[in-house]
């Protein structure tokens, strides 16, 4: 088809050298689809190669504490991903002898690995004819042929996957896959591409009616829930602070933050000293209290923005279950509090 013969010609000339095109092994194509998903290359790249650098293999992975593996991946968010991934090394290590599922099928079941994924290892790593879908899929399609089907719908879902899986290379689906992926990323992005430049320009039902801009169609999300997270950074005399782990299914889970106090809102200085005074690593009265921050540091989620202030709590007395602060770099963090810790002045 004149499709993809336009599609692999421009992905020969244009593509990037990126260390995952360079082998077909299964444990490093999975490992930067994982951590590409929801991350540009630019920032994933240099967490690939720290993955790659410590966990040579699935079997180094599988070996690995879920708390080295989080850590590693701090500052990427999304951490069920960290996660799967983690739960997933283990299963192909124990379970499977190190070798993974070489069909779609298969590929699907495994923890964290969906249609995507699951596509692209199958095309990638064993040459099946699987097409992908992701974000750059869906624009690459949805501006070239004027499709306004929304993309997060499970009509939308289904008439892409048909339209790639009938537009794939068949006898090359590799590089098919990564080709539309690539021009998605770089040729077709989202904000303002260079249409002039463009191979498919002569076809491009977008570009004709002049709909770059409104494609591909997007159902728009729930608001965002606002939520007010006030830290405690303990610091007492013996130089020890206070590190918790989240623990349940929400946010962060298994990660490590200050004592957190949620309030329904943002409270004043004198109204969250009391707050504090009834808190239970208090053993005594007396305790000075500062704010770190003035300006609220709004943390956004997918599906809640966090209002976030850090309070420093400076106290005479032992801490329960304190740790010394120049360990402090040693516990895997959500980002939000690694920025804090880098730039907060422990001394």
């Amino acid at each position: 088809m004149i499709f993809s013969k336009t599609l692999n010609n421009w992905y020969s000339i244009n593509k990037r050298e990126l260390p995952w095109r360079q082998t077909k092994d299964p444990y490093y194509i999975w490992l930067s689809e994982i951590i590409l998903q929801q991350t540009q290359v630019a920032q994933g790249l240099p967490y690939y190669n720290k993955f790659v650098d410590e966990f040579p293999s699935v079997f180094h992975l599988a070996e690995a504490e879920e708390s080295q593996v989080l850590k590693l991946w701090q500052g990427l968010g999304y951490y069920s991903r960290a996660r799967n991934l983690h739960a997933t090394a283990k299963y192909i290590a124990g379970e499977l002898g190190g070798e993974f599922p070489n069909n779609y099928k298969d590929l699907l079941k495994l923890k964290g690995i969906g249609d995507y994924t699951a596509s692209a290892i199958a095309s990638i790593c064993f040459n099946k004819v699987e097409a992908v879908v992701d974000g750059n899929v869906y624009r690459v399609l949805s501006r070239y042929f004027g499709i306004d089907t929304a993309i997060n719908s499970s009509k939308g879902a289904k008439e892409f996957k048909h339209l790639a899986q009938e537009l794939i290379d068949k006898k090359n689906p590799a590089d098919f896959n990564q080709a539309i992926m690539e021009f998605g990323a770089t040729q077709c992005k989202p904000q303002s591409p260079d249409c002039t430049v463009c191979p498919f320009n002569n076809g491009c039902v977008a570009l004709s009616e002049n709909r770059i801009g409104d494609l591909p169609v997007k159902i728009k999300s729930a608001k965002a829930k606002k939520k007010y997270f006030n830290f405690l950074v303990f610091i007492n005399n013996e130089g020890h602070t206070v590190l918790e782990k989240r623990e349940g299914k929400g946010i962060w889970q298994n990660l490590y933050q200050f004592p957190l106090v949620e309030t329904k809102t943002s409270l004043g200085f004198d109204d969250f000293k009391l707050v504090v005074k009834k808190h239970t690593l208090l053993t005594a009265a007396s305790f000075e209290l500062s704010l770190y921050n003035e300006d609220v540091i709004i943390h956004k989620l997918s599906h809640q923005h966090l209002y976030t202030r850090f309070w420093i709590v400076k106290v005479k007395d032992s801490l329960l279950g304190g740790i010394p602060i120049n360990s402090i770099h040693s516990y895997a963090v959500p980002i939000l509090i690694g920025n804090f810790i880098e730039n907060f002045n422990f001394n």
